[in-house]
């Protein structure tokens, strides 16, 4: 699967609904906080704003030093929420040692959550309501639909329970709409025979962490992958995935890097004019 590519026909047609909405006196702005110097938290948002400058999109960077204290966090994400310039927005995670992720994430205001992370909107998933889909699951269900993986009664299995993919990826494949009502399962670090749980998967996703632990023994034959782990290495960034080995089995493979990564970024920024348009709906802009 070319994530790259599917991405990037994304942002082209992003870049048209920007010509459209600034047509109409709506100019989509995306924002960003980061905290602290991580650097690869820094490269995550500079890429951010290297594709809200390709679609045409507004771009605000907020940055605070590693020893901000939770009130600056919390000060920065209120002046977001009412920066009229900035559509949505996305607190970069993680956040520095000692701050309070959840109480950030639920100080977004809800209409302007870039990453579908805030309380409101990860409650609306549960509940099968509209609300602001995460990114990456947005992206794997997008891959999965342009792709033509059957999803409708397929055995899925999900390594990895984290709020950002695991478990509201669980929530979308379990529903029935058109990319869904698959069987869900998820693995974590309490599962016992977690290769025999993946041998089992028609649709395999591991967001674990855990450099190359899915290997080409533990993949069903014609099973499609997704490699969401990133793991910060000597040489470099590692996938869950050993590629070579699961590529001779897998029928469809989203690599890491190329894969999942580029969808992520994509759907970030049709959160955005989505939100911006339906701030317009609503009366605030």
């Amino acid at each position: 699967m070319d994530g790259k590519a599917l991405a990037a026909e994304f942002r082209a047609r992003i870049a048209e609904e920007i010509k459209v909405l600034e047509s109409e006196g709506i100019r989509p702005g995306l924002g960003t906080l980061l905290v602290g110097d991580d650097p690869g938290s820094a490269s995550y948002v500079r890429g951010k704003h290297r594709d809200c400058e390709e679609v045409g999109m507004k771009s605000v960077a907020r940055e605070l030093p590693a020893d901000a204290t939770q009130a600056d966090v919390e000060r920065a994400v209120d002046e977001l929420n009412e920066d009229p310039s900035v559509s949505a927005f996305i607190v970069q995670l993680p956040l520095p040692r000692g701050l309070d992720e959840d109480r950030a994430l639920a100080r977004i205001d809800p209409s302007k959550d870039a990453d579908g992370l805030h309380p409101f909107n990860l409650g609306q998933l549960v509940l099968q309501s509209p609300g602001v889909l995460p990114c990456t699951p947005r992206g794997i269900c997008e891959l999965l639909r342009h792709y033509d993986v059957p999803v409708d009664g397929a055995e899925v299995v999900i390594i990895g329970r984290g709020k950002t993919v695991g478990r509201p990826l669980g929530l979308l494949l379990s529903m029935k709409r058109d990319v869904g009502n698959a069987t869900v399962t998820t693995c974590h670090t309490g599962t016992g025979d977690l290769a025999g749980h993946a041998r089992r998967a028609d649709i395999l996703i591991t967001a674990s962490g855990v450099p190359k632990m899915v290997t080409g023994d533990w993949v069903k034959p014609g099973a499609a992958v997704f490699d969401v782990g990133i793991t910060r290495t000597d040489d470099g960034l590692v996938g869950d995935v050993e590629r070579d080995s699961v590529e001779e089995v897998a029928g469809w493979l989203a690599p890491m890097p190329g894969g999942v990564g580029p969808m992520t970024r994509a759907m970030l920024l049709a959160n955005t004019v989505e939100a911006a348009r339906s701030r317009l709906g609503n009366g605030q802009e």
